[in-house]
C-alpha cells in the first residue's frame, strides 16, 4: 500500500510527485467522512459522553477501524473497473436483483437525507429561531443550489472547508473544558460497556456504516477516471487512495472523539444528562460561555449542510446506476436521483412532523437496508469477473464477511430495539 515511498532518493523524478501527487488525489475520502460526522452521530455521541463519560470512546475506534476497511474496499472497486458500486451492480447482477438493491439504496439515501436535512434545521433554530419546516426548505433550495450549478470539484472544496469549520469548532470547545486525557487515552482503547450502555453501543456501532457513503465512495472515486490511463496509473491511485482514506477517516475518528470528550467533560461532569442536540446547545452556554453553544450549532449546520449534499449525491448516483450510468450533475437521471432523495425527505419531515420520530424511521429504514449493500460489495469485490486480478484475496473476503456480519446484527439488534 505504500509502495509511492519507494525510490525517495530518485533524481530522476519529475515535481508533480511527493507531496502534490498524494494531495492530488486526496478528497473522496472527505465526503464519506462527512457522513460519519452528520446530526445522526452528533445526537449518539453527546448521549454516550453526557450519560457515560469517557466510557465509550473505544466505540469511535472500532467503528473507524471498521468503516476504513469497508470504505477502502469499496472505493478499490471504483478504481480497478472504473464503474461506481451501483453500476457494477446493474452490470454484473441479475436486473430484479440489482433493482431491488438499488430500489432499497434509493429509499435509504432518502431517509438518510431526511436526517441531515433536520440536523441543518435543528442548527437554524438553534442560531436564529427559524421553525423545523422552514428551516428544512432554506436548506434543501441551499444543497440544490449548491449540487445543480457546480461541478464535483468545486463541490468537494466545499465539502473540505465544511470539515475544516466543524472541526476547527470542536477544538475551541475543548480548549474551554478542563480534560483527564489519561482517561480518554484508556478509553480510546478498552472496550467497556457500562449498564444501560447497550443501546447507545448499538447505535454508534451499528450506524457508523452508512449505505449511501459505500455507493458515493465508488462514484467520487472512478468519476476522476485515472484508471483509464495505464495499469501503473491504477496501482499508484490504490495507493494514495488507502492514504485518502485513511487520512479521512482519522479525521472523522477525531471529531467524533471531540464530541463525546466535549459531552464527558462538560456534561458528565456536572451530572446533566442530555438527549438531545436542542439541549445540548442550550446547555453550553450557562457551562462554558454563549460563545460555546453558538459555535456547536454553527457547527452543527455545516455539518447538516455537507451530509445533505452527499447523501443527494449518493441518491443521484444511485439512480443514474439504475440505468447502467455514472453520475453527472448535467444527465437527468443523476438530476431526478438528487431530486427524489432531496424532495422526497423534506415532504416526509412535513408529513412526520415530530424531528425525534423522523430521525428514529430514518435509523430504521438505515438498518434494514445496510446488510443488503455490504453483502452486494463483497460479492463484487470479490468477483475476478468484476475486478480482475485486483479481486479480494481470500482472507480479505473472510475479514470483509466478518466485518459486514458484525454491522448486519448490530443494526438488527438496534432495529429491534425501536420496538421495545
Amino acid at each position: 500500500m505504500f509502495s509511492f515511498f519507494k525510490n525517495i532518493d530518485n533524481k530522476n523524478h519529475k515535481p508533480t510527485y511527493g507531496v502534490l501527487k498524494v494531495l492530488k488525489y486526496i478528497g473522496p475520502g472527505l465526503l464519506v467522512t462527512v457522513g460519519f460526522i452528520d446530526p445522526g452521530n452528533w445526537a449518539s455521541n453527546i448521549a454516550a459522553g453526557s450519560d457515560f463519560g469517557f466510557t465509550l470512546l473505544w466505540m469511535v475506534t472500532m467503528s473507524t477501524i471498521m468503516l476504513i476497511i469497508l470504505q477502502h474496499n469499496v472505493a478499490h472497486l471504483g478504481i480497478a473497473t472504473g464503474l461506481c458500486l451501483s453500476e457494477a451492480a446493474t452490470m454484473y447482477t441479475p436486473p430484479v436483483l440489482s433493482r431491488t438493491i438499488l430500489g432499497s439504496a434509493m429509499v435509504a439515501s432518502v431517509s438518510t437525507s431526511l436526517a441531515e436535512i433536520l440536523g441543518g434545521a435543528i442548527a437554524l433554530q438553534m442560531l436564529f429561531g427559524i421553525p423545523i419546516p422552514t428551516g428544512a426548505i432554506l436548506v434543501v433550495i441551499f444543497v440544490g443550489i449548491m449540487l445543480y450549478t457546480n461541478s464535483y470539484a468545486f463541490i468537494e472544496k466545499i465539502i473540505i472547508a465544511f470539515v475544516s469549520i466543524i472541526g476547527l469548532s470542536f477544538l475551541y470547545e475543548l480548549s474551554l473544558v478542563k480534560i483527564d486525557w489519561v482517561q480518554a487515552g484508556i478509553s480510546w482503547v478498552v472496550p467497556s460497556i457500562p449498564e444501560g450502555s447497550i443501546m447507545i453501543v448499538m447505535s454508534v456501532l451499528g450506524a457508523v456504516v452508512m449505505p449511501h457513503n459505500l455507493f458515493l465512495h465508488s462514484e467520487v472515486i472512478q468519476s476522476r477516471q485515472w484508471n483509464l490511463e495505464n495499469e501503473e496509473v491504477i496501482k499508484k491511485q490504490l495507493d494514495y487512495e488507502f492514504v485518502d482514506t485513511l487520512v479521512s477517516m482519522l479525521i472523522g475518528w477525531a471529531i467524533n472523539s471531540a464530541m463525546i470528550i466535549l459531552a464527558a467533560s462538560t456534561f458528565h461532569s456536572n451530572n446533566v444528562k442530555v438527549d438531545e442536540l436542542q439541549q445540548a446547545q442550550s446547555m453550553l452556554g450557562p457551562l462554558l460561555g454563549n460563545h460555546a453553544g453558538v459555535v456547536f450549532a454553527i457547527a452543527l449546520l455545516f455539518a447538516g449542510i455537507a451530509s445533505s449534499i452527499t447523501s443527494a449525491m449518493a441518491g443521484g448516483s444511485i439512480f443514474a446506476g439504475l440505468f447502467g450510468e455514472p453520475f453527472d450533475v448535467k444527465d437527468n437521471h443523476s438530476r431526478i436521483g438528487i431530486g427524489i432523495s432531496l424532495l422526497v425527505a423534506l415532504i416526509l419531515i412535513f408529513i412526520i412532523g415530530n424531528p425525534f420520530k423522523a430521525l428514529i424511521i430514518s435509523q430504521m429504514v438505515l438498518s434494514i437496508q445496510l446488510p443488503f449493500t455490504i453483502f452486494l460489495q463483497i460479492y463484487l469485490t470479490s468477483s475476478a469477473k468484476v475486478m480482475g486480478k485486483y479481486a479480494n484475496t481470500k482472507s480479505t473476503t473472510w475479514l470483509m464477511l466478518l466485518i459486514g456480519s458484525i454491522v448486519t446484527f448490530l443494526n438488527v439488534l438496534l432495529f429491534i430495539s425501536f420496538f421495545r
